[in-house]
């Protein structure tokens, strides 16, 4: 094959072919073919059709942070990349390696939460529906399960990566997409992510008209928020603002599908950035240690720290492989995901009135 040959013309059949099934399978849970199960409480599903982050895990705390006044909520995930196997119910014992890395985070920053992961959600809630009555949840959001279709939410929250919306995306192999963009038609709100700033009026029609929403479909739009940089050992340093880098050089390294946003932001915070990017839930081993802190020592001055993401702390914290030398000057940056004034009072409400009206009907039966 010639070098100048495009790529996308040899996978683009197996893009086909790949669509095809899907759009088949999909087909085939609208019919009624593949069941698909109920259940007795409200399940918000938050999710995307690419592969590759969207913002879920913050959205999710969102959320957490929205209904945990009124009700207890319960978070069942899948547990990617775990090492162990079936429904599990995290507690304090739990690390990255039995859970997965979103679910430790969840359970980390939220103690009293239930997280459980389970492959097959459909057990994974009957499990959590099983549990003694003052512990089972009376609301579950069910993180990054939009194909799980054996699953039937009772409301659906689509992601979008403002960066690549999905109505500019191809299917696997081409591009990113799970399945093709008639599956955002399941969503009861669409969510356009990761947006720097928040559209305008104008960029919000247009956005609008591009996805081409039924009747009935919201549409937000979200940014991230940055918070103050915490220490990765409290014990060894104290927070910081991010102002308080205009005098430093730092390195930071990531363990995520896309640290772009992250990096723009530290390129206009520090001195100067070094930045290394490392796959989406890299398993951080002692070769790439030793990168890093040749890295890290190559910085020009004494004043220097290292910055990972919310994500990657979440695993770091117990990673026997750092070196000690290392903990006065690691920092994680905690983010969380933010509406204008309008946008938040209407997804709010939505999400409010539905659990609220699904809760009722399901008392009254």
């Amino acid at each position: 094959m010639s070098a100048d040959f495009p790529l996308y013309r040899v996978l683009t059949p197996f893009a086909w072919l790949y669509g095809g099934v899907i759009a088949l399978r999909n087909r085939l849970f609208d019919w009624g073919v593949l069941p698909s199960e109920h259940f007795l409480l409200p399940v918000i599903c938050i999710g995307n059709l690419a592969v590759g982050g969207t913002g879920k895990t913050p959205h999710v705390e969102y959320l957490i942070r929205l209904l945990s006044q009124r009700y207890r909520v319960a978070v069942l995930s899948r547990g990617y990349k775990r090492r162990t196997k079936g429904f599990r119910l995290a507690d304090v014992h739990d690390t990255s390696e039995t859970i997965g890395d979103e679910p430790f985070q969840l359970k980390t920053k939220f103690t009293w939460l239930c997280v459980a992961v389970s492959e097959d959600r459909r057990v994974g809630i009957r499990q959590l529906m099983a549990l003694p009555e003052g512990q089972r949840p009376e609301l579950l959001l069910l993180d990054d399960a939009y194909q799980h279709r054996y699953v039937t939410p009772s409301f659906s929250i689509l992601l979008t990566d403002s960066h690549r919306l999905y109505t500019r995306d191809a299917l696997l192999p081409v591009g990113r997409l799970r399945e093709s963009a008639a599956g955002a038609k399941r969503a009861d709100v669409v969510i356009v992510t990761k947006c720097e700033p928040l559209p305008t009026e104008a960029d919000r029609e247009t956005i609008c008209k591009e996805l081409a929403l039924r009747e009935g479909q919201a549409l937000c739009f979200s940014e991230i928020r940055y918070g103050d940089l915490c220490p990765l050992f409290p014990k060894e340093a104290q927070p910081r603002t991010l102002a308080s880098l205009a005098e430093e050089e730092v390195l930071l390294w990531t363990g995520i599908a896309h640290p772009e946003p992250l990096e723009r932001l530290l390129q206009q915070q520090a001195k100067r950035l070094t930045a290394m990017a490392f796959s989406d839930h890299h398993a951080f081993t002692e070769a790439d240690m030793r990168r890093i802190d040749t890295a890290y020592q190559q910085l020009s001055t004494s004043a220097k720290l290292m910055i990972v993401t919310e994500k990657d702390a979440a695993r770091l914290c117990t990673c026997s492989l750092l070196p000690p030398a290392w903990k006065a000057s690691l920092y994680y940056l905690p983010i969380t995901v933010g509406f204008s004034t309008a946008d938040e009072q209407r997804f709010n409400q939505l999400v409010e009135q539905h659990v609220t009206l699904f809760s009722n009907e399901r008392k009254a039966e």
